[in-house]
Order: C-alpha cells, then structure tokens, then sequence
C-alpha cells in the first residue's frame, strides 16, 4: 500500500474516532508538502472543521496527535493554520521502497476484460502532402496519451483517418499529369509523400499566376479564384472521381500509394503506430446514409433546395450543413460516416480525438450529432484539443511550401544530437554504428520531450536548438542521467547487496524514494487530464533530484554496506520508473551514452 494510502485511511479513521465523522479514505488527499514547510505530507483540515467545531488549528494538533500515537508511519507533525504537515518515520521509506522494487510493472495498471475500451483518433494526415512539425505535434502526443491510457488500465485503440479524397487531392493529381512528367519516387530519388507534396506546391504556383493573370483582365479576385482554368480542370478531377472514372481513380490510387509508403517511414522513425487505419474515401458515403437516416427520423430537416441541415438551437449552436443541395458530402458527414464503422468494428465505450484547438466548434457540433443518431459515446466523446507549435521564424503554410517537413526535422535533430555529442565528448568509447544508434535516440528523444513537456493545450514555439541541450528540462539531460545510473549499477554488478531495512534515510534519499512512490498517482493524474507533460515534469523533476543527490553523495564508494545497498536500491528504481515514464512518452533511453 502506498504512503498517501495508508496517511489517507489512518486520517479517515481519526476523524471518525474524534468528530464522528464517516469519510472514505478515497476522499482524502494527501498532497506533498511544500518545500518551505517540514514535512512529507500535507491534510487539508478544513472540511472537518464543521463538524469538529472547532478552530482549524485545534483540529489539525488532535488529528496530528492521534496519527502520532496510533499511526507507526507518522513520525512527528507541524501546523500551519487548516494545514496538517506529517512528517514520514525516516526507516518507513525502506519498507516504501522495497515494495517498489518488488512490484512487477511499477506504477502501471494492467487491463482486464471489463476494462473500458479506448478509442484514440491521431495523425489525420492529407494524401496531397508530407507529415509537418504540426503532424509531427499530433502524433506524438496521440501516441502518447494512448500509452498513458493503457498503462491506466484501459483497452486501447489507435486509429487513424487518412484524407484521401477532396479538391486538395486533385490539386496534387492535375500538377502531376500536366508537369510530371511520369516522375515517380524510385525516378526522383524522393519518398513518395515529399513527391506529391512538390506537385501540390506548384499546382499553387501555377494557379496564383492564372488568378493574377485574370485579376489584370478585369475580373474581381474571388471571379478570378473561381474561374482559373486550373481550379476548373481540378474540379472536374474531382466530378469524375465520384463517379468512379478508372483513369482519375488509377492514378488516384497510384500517387496515393507513394504516400501511404512515405508515411509509414516517417511513422516508423517517430516511433508511432495505429491499430485500424481508416480512409475518408471509405466513410465519406456511410455518413451520408447515417444522415439521410437521421432525416428519416426527423432527427435533420431538408431545406427547399435539398440541402440537409441539423438544427442545434436548442443547444445554443445554430443550424449545420451535412449535405450540400447537390448531395455531397462535408467534413461534418464524413466524421459522422467514419464513428459509424468503427462502432460496428469495435465495442468503443470513450472516443478520443486528438485534433488542434482550431477544431474546437466542429467537435462540439459532432458530439451533440452522433449522440442524436443514436451512438453511445457520443455525448461524452472527447476532443483533445492542443495548441499550435511554430518556430521561433513564426507561423508556416503548405501551399507556399514553407512548411518545416517532419523527415528534415528529424534528420536535423538527429544530427544535432551527434553534433552536440562529439563536442562534449559523449559517446566516446562507442562504436560509428552505436554512435549512430544513440544520436538517433538522443535526436528524436529531444523533439518529442520538448514538444510532450508542454500543456497540449497550449500554444507553443518549437526551439531546436534549446531542445538538444544536455542540461535543464530536456530529454537529454533525461536520457544522459538514465545512462548513468544504468553505468553505476554495471559497476556495481558484483557489490553484494545487504538488509537495509534499518537504514534512516538521508533527507534526499527519503525526497527521491517519495518521489517514486508518487510514479503511479501521476500516470492517474496524466490519463485523468489527458496530459503527457505531467508525465515529463514528474519524470524531469526526479531526474534532477537525482542528480542533486548525486552530487552531494556517494555511491559506490559508500563503505557502509546497509547504506550502499540502498543507495544502489534507489539508484536502481531511479532509472526504472525514468525508463517507463519516457516510454508514456515514445522516448527511448540509452543504456549508456
């Protein structure tokens, strides 16, 4: 039982004894101390206070008493007005850390088969481009927060939904057969994504000189963007594409399979992965049958030009498109299409959609929809709404090509991280292949700890260059101190260990094992706020408490057998809960470096 379970029941107990007071121990929380106060732990006593009737302070000194007198855990007490500061019995952390230690798969729940299933919508990527920095902020976070949610003891679910079909597509597809010249990846040299992307660049190059070209014959700006005889010919790429024409849909399918490879590749570097991948080719369809369904039901009204609409007033929204006057579908629809094949694939009990904050009205929109229509998480359906990451030169646009590609990122960290090694003399005694191995680690550790330490919710600038320091709250000063604990317990590999049942803690040793009996409560706090940067300060603040006491104390050379065995003990879970916290994240850590 962990220490805020045991402080938790014996305060339940306490203010049953002295006020008569039945509180669940569920309900009680211990909070950890502030650092100016002594103490481990600290109660909050003003929700006895009524029933006690009396000052806040009087009851915080009898509920202090009686823990010291009946609860072995409790050394001794301070307090500071409605606050209980409990101060922990030094040799108690032994037992604290021991059970640590002996427990298989610390601080993570495992799954049963009546655990609720978890479905996490991430990547949402376009066919007419490569994944960006925005993408790359998307997946690393969905990963995430799906780990997280699993090692919460749910089943999980990772699914994807490619945009596949649009205007956007043809844009690519119409470039390609008028420049391309039958360019194809292995021709050029290029991964597929990054091919296609070229093409959607200069369909835009192309178009903006048709539009000028137009503007000085006379025509308004939106004539001009309207009847450009690109935009023309792009539309009609996309009226033959929904009505099956084979040629459009062979060479759809061929520039969409180049993407698809040059995804998996970016996919597979960063360390991510889906369950069930979905295509709006397949669901844009279901969901106009859901629809028309809905309209049946009176659940949707047809206005007098055939155009079908929901009416949200009700809900404090206004009334949304589902079907335009021709029957065609929009975004709304296709998402309503897409919930309905994964519910007939998968019993979801929680549907999560990890989608920017620009977002946040159209999720709002399809959570009041699909609980109409009849789907049981629909209402309760969440959108992980983040924020967006830009680069300290600001914001970036794909059409103009400005975009920060995620493959030249990674590339750029990953060579970043060897730089920064070889002038610090890391990695040394490593040979070109390991070297090489732990740049790969170290790079891609310092893009997703940056990105994964900040609120998700809000705003953020990417800096490559503070995000590769070996100091400060960064992945690898994380990943670096990993590393060296795993090098102090080589050495130590034939150091007999002792009995350190009767050692009192040192004041830092009993801060770091505290902080290692908090690993399970904040992967809770984590799937609980949907939070991956709680897992990454947890994760950062122990590693520089280690460091701190590392500083200050020997390991290895320590001739007190007791002392050493727990030094190497803590040291051991150190690194332990260090590599299953960064691992929530997607992060590797280096056995050395």
């Amino acid at each position: 039982m962990s220490i805020d379970n045991i402080i938790s029941e014996a305060v339940s107990k306490a203010v049953n004894e002295l006020y008569g007071l039945e509180i669940g121990a569920d309900k009680i929380a211990p909070q950890t101390t502030r650092p100016e106060f002594e103490g481990n732990l600290t109660i909050v006593v003003f929700p006895f206070v009524k029933a006690a009737r009396k000052a806040p302070e009087a009851v915080s000194n009898e509920i202090g008493e009686w823990l010291v007198k009946n609860e072995p855990a409790v050394a001794r007490f301070n307090v500071v007005k409605g606050f209980l500061n409990i101060v922990i019995e030094p040799t108690f952390w032994n037992g604290v850390l021991a059970e640590i230690a002996a427990t298989p798969d610390y601080g993570t729940t495992a799954a049963t088969d009546d655990s609720p299933l978890v479905m996490v919508e991430y990547s949402s990527p376009n066919t007419n481009k490569p994944l960006h920095l925005g993408h790359v902020r998307n997946n690393l976070l969905g990963y995430s927060l799906a780990e997280i949610l699993k090692a919460c003891g749910n089943k999980v679910v990772k699914t994807n939904i490619v945009n596949d079909r649009g205007i956007h597509i043809c844009k690519s597809m119409l470039a390609w057969k008028k420049w391309g010249n039958g360019a194809t990846p292995e021709s050029t040299g290029k991964k597929g994504d990054h091919l296609i992307g070229d093409f959607y660049v200069l369909f835009d190059k192309h178009y903006k000189e048709e539009v000028a070209q137009l503007m000085a014959e006379g025509q308004s700006e939106e004539e001009a963007k309207q009847n450009a005889p690109l935009m023309l010919e792009a539309r009609e790429m996309l009226r033959l594409w929904e009505q099956k024409d084979p040629e459009v849909r062979r060479l759809w399918a061929m520039m969409n399979s180049w993407v698809y490879a040059g995804f998996d590749e970016t996919y597979r570097r960063l360390g991510v992965d889906f369950d069930k991948i979905y295509y709006e080719s397949d669901t844009y369809l279901e969901g106009k049958e859901k629809v028309l369904e809905g309209l049946e039901k009176g659940i949707m009204y047809r206005k007098d030009d055939g155009s079908v609409w929901a009416d949200l007033t009700d809900a404090g929204l206004d009334h949304k498109l589902l079907l335009r006057s021709d029957g065609t579908s929009v975004y709304m629809t296709q998402d309503i299409g897409t919930a309905r094949l994964r519910y007939q694939d998968f019993p979801i009990d929680k549907m999560i959609y990890v989608v920017g904050n620009e977002q946040n009205y159209h999720f709002q929109v399809l959570s009041i929809l699909l609980d109409r229509l009849g789907f049981k998480w629909g209402k309760d359906l969440v959108h992980f709404s983040y924020g967006m990451v830009e680069l300290p030169e600001g914001k970036m646009k794909s059409r103009e090509g400005t975009v920060v590609d995620a493959d030249d990122l990674i590339d750029e960290m990953v060579n970043a991280a060897k730089t920064v090694a070889q002038e610090q003399g890391k990695a040394k005694d490593a040979s070109p292949e390991e070297a090489d191995e732990i740049a790969e680690i170290v790079g891609l550790g310092a893009l997703k700890y940056f990105l994964l330490k900040v609120d998700p919710r809000k705003n953020m600038t990417f800096n490559p260059k503070e995000s590769i320091d070996f100091n400060g709250n960064t992945g690898p000063f994380i990943q670096y101190t990993h590393a060296r604990i795993r090098s102090i317990l080589r050495n130590a590999a034939d150091v007999e260990r002792v009995d350190y049942s009767s050692v009192e803690p040192n004041e830092k040793e009993a801060d770091l094992i505290q902080r290692l009996a908090d690993f399970p409560e904040v992967i809770k706090e984590a799937g609980k706020n949907y939070s991956p940067a709680l897992i990454a300060n947890y994760v950062y603040d122990l590693v520089k408490n280690y460091n701190q006491f590392y500083h200050d104390y020997s390991v290895l050379k320590e001739t007190d057998a007791a002392v050493r065995s727990l030094r190497l003990t803590i040291s051991e879970q150190v690194a332990r809960v260090v590599k299953t916290g960064m691992g929530l994240l997607g992060i590797k850590v280096p056995e050395r470096m």
